[in-house]
């Protein structure tokens, strides 16, 4: 485990908090998976103040869901990730998506201060750079 924070490694789904919101995705009827990404990315993007690490999770696994979809996008193969597939999401999620990295990654965010006390945050910041730049072209 790298933190305190229930995580064993810097991928998007190496977290109980992002294992714990794909078997939500996977437990919802397939017609609200996209309504549980859309809360989740709107809750984060919205949160003025300061971010929890649990919310920040699930944008950074939801972020991680739309870009698999993209072109460039890495697919989701960890076991931790959702096992029922999910719908083609639209593209306006894609901006959503976007907002909400820009979140977690700002200075009034739990995740970022934890990643930041670990020798691993320069990589995990990384991995969410790269993420970004999927769901931007």
């Amino acid at each position: 485990m790298i933190t305190g924070m229930g995580t064993w490694d810097v991928g998007h789904f190496d977290n109980d908090t992002a294992a714990d919101f794909s078997g939500k995705l996977d437990a919802a009827a397939e017609a609200e998976r996209e309504s549980i990404i859309r809360t989740a990315l709107t809750s984060t993007i919205e949160s003025d103040e300061f971010l929890d690490s649990y919310e920040a999770c699930q944008a950074v696994a939801s972020a991680a869901l739309i870009a698999a979809q993209l072109p460039g996008g890495t697919p989701v193969t960890t076991a931790y990730g959702p096992d029922n597939p999910l719908p083609v999401f639209p593209a306006d999620l894609r901006a959503l998506a976007v907002q909400a990295l820009d979140r977690v990654l700002a200075p009034e965010s739990e995740l970022v201060e934890l990643w930041d006390e670990t020798e691993y945050g320069p990589q995990w910041r990384q991995s969410v750079a790269d993420l970004k730049a999927v769901l931007l072209t």
